[in-house]
């Protein structure tokens, strides 16, 4: 691909990317220190994919996605996940009509542009997998009716740490549809400073404007799926995700014993649109070999399951796909 077509990609990038900076902004009136959550959150809705958020309650999960939600001109409904949920408290139910004696359908919430689950793990498998459909068909089935669900679609789900009270862990294959697995953590000490003096307040309230349309988005998404990638770097993608799967032909003969699953041809994927949705973030219409490391963790934590022999040696998914980008020849 030649010179003047990179740089009639990088026009395109620099002339739909300044909503971006422009979201930052707004949600940096509300949040601290969480700028590696936000550039996830941005990677997801500009790659189509769907995000999970893990960390123990108060790290401001529903916070960062409530205040994104809040800066596009969207439909936006927040779910809050219970033990008690039934499937139909998310996709809606049939409602008989006395007087036409006929059933009418009654939308469930989720017909929207962007749904918070919050604390997705706290409700039963048949809700989890309600949801999980919506996500992959892109659609609802009510009764005899399938309905088209809206366009952009996007679910930020949240969940707790497995180890807490009334959780019910998400199966492989469901965590499997999301994009990116996010895991925040505490902040510094810094941060937490300024966190109690904004935040310090019985009525802390902070206006976000809605700065995005659904259409900006939808123009960006059309850009990404632009963004050029070599073809080595395409290699270099495949590499990573087959040594998930065959260390040892990758010199990483010491981790055959630690991973059980490797990743599904579904982490290619998405690494590849992740990589190009990060390189849109940064401004660039080719994606580099460091978009692909800088992303790749959040694309492949939940999709590396470990064996028992890894948890005995207290290795993580992160650790095994640690070595792995460290080891594989970038090029």
């Amino acid at each position: 691909m030649g010179e003047i077509s990179i740089s009639a990609i990088n026009e395109k990038v620099k002339k739909e990317s300044g909503f971006v900076e422009a979201i930052v902004m707004e949600v940096d009136k509300v949040l601290i220190g969480q700028r590696y959550l936000l550039d996830r959150l941005l990677v997801g809705l500009l790659a189509n994919g769907h995000i999970l958020v893990e960390g123990v309650p108060g790290l401001a999960k529903t916070t960062a996605v409530k205040t994104l939600a809040a800066t596009i001109q969207a439909k936006f409904q927040r779910l809050q996940f219970t033990p008690d949920m039934l499937p139909a408290d998310l996709t809606g139910t049939l409602i008989y009509d006395q007087h036409t004696g006929k059933f009418n359908i009654k939308k469930g919430p989720l017909f929207a542009n962007f749904i918070l689950a919050d604390e997705i793990n706290r409700a039963p498998a048949k809700v989890q997998s309600a949801l999980l459909e919506a996500m992959q068909e892109r659609q609802i089935t009510i009764g005899a009716e399938t309905l088209k669900l809206e366009d952009p679609f996007l679910v930020l789900a949240t969940q707790n740490p497995i180890e807490q009270e009334g959780t019910y862990p998400l199966p492989e294959a469901q965590v499997d549809r999301f994009m990116l697995k996010v895991k925040i953590t505490y902040p510094t000490k810094d941060e937490e400073l300024k966190i109690l003096q904004r935040m310090s307040y019985t009525k802390a309230d902070f206006k976000v404007q809605s700065i995005v349309t659904t259409q900006d988005i939808l123009r960006a998404r059309a850009v990404v799926d632009e963004i050029y990638m070599d073809e080595k770097i395409a290699r270099y993608i495949v590499d990573i995700v087959e040594a998930t799967r065959h260390p040892e032909n990758y010199k990483l003969g010491d981790l055959k014993g630690l991973i059980q699953y490797g990743a599904s041809p579904r982490a290619t994927i998405y690494l590849a649109l992740a990589s190009k949705a990060y390189a849109f973030l940064q401004g660039r219409g080719y994606v580099t070999p460091q978009d692909v490391k800088t992303i790749g963790v959040d694309v492949l934590r939940h999709r590396v399951i470990v064996s028992y022999e890894a948890e005995a040696e207290e290795k993580t998914s992160e650790d095994i796909i640690a070595r792995i980008f460290s080891e594989v020849e970038v090029p």
